[in-house]
């Protein structure tokens, strides 16, 4: 890893015990032995926002760390997190997107919607005659990618966090068009079948308030070692193609049961399928994450932790 890397990003950010205002003060006495611990590298717009508290967010996995990663947090200022990321510099792809749906941060509450990109709206100097799709800034340039490295790729640009989900102002909807937010995706895949299917399911039926108080999604591509192909673009320059695709979805209600916790998984192959049934597609958060090798909602006590990631209720999710 280059000097540059840890020089401009790095931070020497040691975690304490990891809690969230989700809660109770008694849960939080029991251990949390697999909580972040570490940060090493991180950004995020305002350098004086803290990356400690932000890594003790449900929604954030257990940080793989290291050099060559890093730990990317967009904010803004209404709302401050908009999304975090585990960004690999060496092959210049996302492990995952992490961010929350609650009430003020609902697409229910649209403000914003992406057709005005077209009609000569722009982002940090992006977009005016399309949609704003521009590098990421808190990535470094060599470890990013840029919008050549995806042209002719035959590939769509296949948003994590999708403009869809964040419409509820213009700066959090133009921060989900960075590429580090963007996996390829065959056009089948990301346009249709079960991928859009759970897509919608997400906006439509989770992202309610009768659902959930807060909702926990993580989404990513595949990108561990045999878990992915490549493509070259326009630039030459090689990107990662995952195999698969996946989210991990955490729901914190009234219910008394499991902390007031449920949780539930989808994992599907990387290719063009018509499926709009999501059931066959459910699996439990620890089928995910012995699919992935990534420890899911780590900052959970963990007596709740191992109840929410063992148990997979279809019924509890309408499937």
């Amino acid at each position: 890893m280059k000097r540059t890397l840890l020089t401009i990003l790095s931070f020497a950010l040691i975690f304490h015990a990891c809690s969230d205002e989700d809660i109770a003060p008694q849960q939080q006495k029991v251990p949390n032995e697999n909580a972040n611990g570490f940060v090493m590298n991180g950004a995020t717009e305002n350098r004086s926002t803290n990356l400690t508290e932000i890594a003790k967010r449900l929604e954030i996995p257990r940080l793989k760390g290291g050099a060559s990663n890093l730990f990317i947090c967009h904010t803004i200022p209404t709302y401050g997190v908009n999304y975090c990321m585990e960004y690999d510099c060496d092959r210049l792809a996302s492990r995952w997107t992490a961010y929350q749906w609650y009430g003020g941060f609902s697409s229910n509450e649209a403000s914003w919607n992406r057709n005005k990109w077209s009609k000569g709206e722009t982002y940090n100097g992006y977009g005016g005659t399309g949609d704003p799709f521009q590098p990421d800034p808190l990535i470094p340039r060599e470890f990013r990618t840029e919008l050549e490295d995806h042209r002719d790729n035959r590939y769509d640009r296949g948003h994590m966090l999708g403009s869809a989900d964040r419409l509820n102002s213009k700066e959090a909807n133009g921060q989900t068009f960075y590429l580090s937010n963007m996996h390829p995706q065959t056009a089948p895949f990301n346009q249709g079948g079960i991928w859009m299917t759970l897509e919608e399911k997400l906006r439509k039926q989770y992202d309610q308030s009768a659902f959930r108080d807060t909702l926990y999604i993580i989404k990513g591509g595949t990108i561990a070692e045999g878990q992915f192909t490549t493509v070259k673009g326009f630039s030459g320059r090689k990107l990662i193609v995952p195999n698969y695709f996946y989210m991990a979805l955490l729901c914190k209600n009234k219910s008394t049961s499991q902390g007031g916790y449920k949780a539930i998984a989808f994992w599907m192959e990387h290719k063009a399928n018509n499926d709009t049934y999501a059931l066959p597609y459910a699996i439990s958060i620890d089928e995910l994450e012995k699919k992935t090798g990534i420890d899911f909602f780590c900052n959970l006590p963990d007596d709740i932790e191992e109840l929410v990631e063992s148990n997979m209720v279809p019924a509890a999710w309408g499937l």
